[in-house]
């Protein structure tokens, strides 16, 4: 089958959505990825300068690298309509991106707490619609979102992020019953704690304790899940935020 897929948050090798990118394309997908590399070559982790380069050359796929920055309005539009104009249709969108930052109470800046909404938040929600008017209609078209588990635990330090993250879980509620007549299920990935190389030594060992399986999550169980949620045999599963992180106790 002909599938075609928009994959966002794709920049560094071990990040998730490259993970997705993998999976996906090892199934025949074409696939057009979009990220903002310059915005991880300005956390603690760093970026990765060679990332997008060597991710397209090790794809087996075709595939479309689009650089936009998701705090313009009209780049979530700009995306779809590049995808449909390079690949002839679209029928997923991922959406892996995610705008985290420092955002503790006593320690708040309102043009911050403002981009974490706009990319977390307003980005999303404008892709969904951008996708739903291009989609070709019947059954087989996929809306996968990604949180981190708000609803499960507080997040004292990026409270911003973990606003803007639990209204993505509730655009799940939200869109799924508008989108499900139009062939599109919407669901949404949390994948729990996921080593993607921004975790110190200290927060590695400190958070490990915490998973009954000794380990964390892996970018790959992620797009496992993903692959699922896109394939055939999950047409009938929607409107769901699924936990998908290994036991993780997170208050032990």
């Amino acid at each position: 089958m002909d599938r075609v897929a928009l994959v966002t948050g794709v920049s560094r090798r071990v990040g998730i959505g490259a993970a997705v990118a993998r999976t996906l394309a090892a199934d025949g997908w074409r696939l057009s990825l979009t990220g903002l590399p310059g915005y991880d070559d300005a956390q603690p982790y760093g970026g990765d300068p060679d990332g997008v380069p060597a991710l397209l050359a090790e794809l087996d796929a075709d595939v479309a690298y689009l650089p936009v920055d998701l705090l313009d309005p009209a780049a979530p539009a700009e995306l779809v309509t590049e995808t449909v104009r390079r690949h002839g249709r679209i029928d997923a969108v991922v959406a892996v991106h995610a705008y985290s930052t420092e955002t503790p109470l006593g320690g708040l800046d309102a043009a911050e707490i403002d981009r974490h909404l706009l990319v977390n938040v307003r980005a999303t929600l404008l892709l969904a619609e951008a996708f739903a008017a291009a989609h070709p209609g019947g059954d087989g078209g996929r809306l996968v979102l990604f949180s981190s588990g708000q609803r499960l635990g507080p997040m004292p330090g990026e409270l911003a992020y973990a606003a803007s993250k639990a209204a993505v879980e509730n655009l799940v509620v939200q869109l799924s019953p508008l989108l499900m007549p139009k062939g599109i299920t919407v669901n949404c990935v949390n994948p729990g704690p996921t080593d993607t190389g921004y975790a110190d030594p200290q927060r590695l060992a400190g958070v490990t304790r915490l998973f009954p399986g000794g380990r964390w999550g892996t970018p790959e169980d992620a797009a496992r899940l993903v692959r699922f949620l896109c394939s055939p045999d999950a047409g009938w599963i929607t409107g769901q935020v699924i936990d998908s992180e290994g036991g993780f106790q997170r208050h032990t």
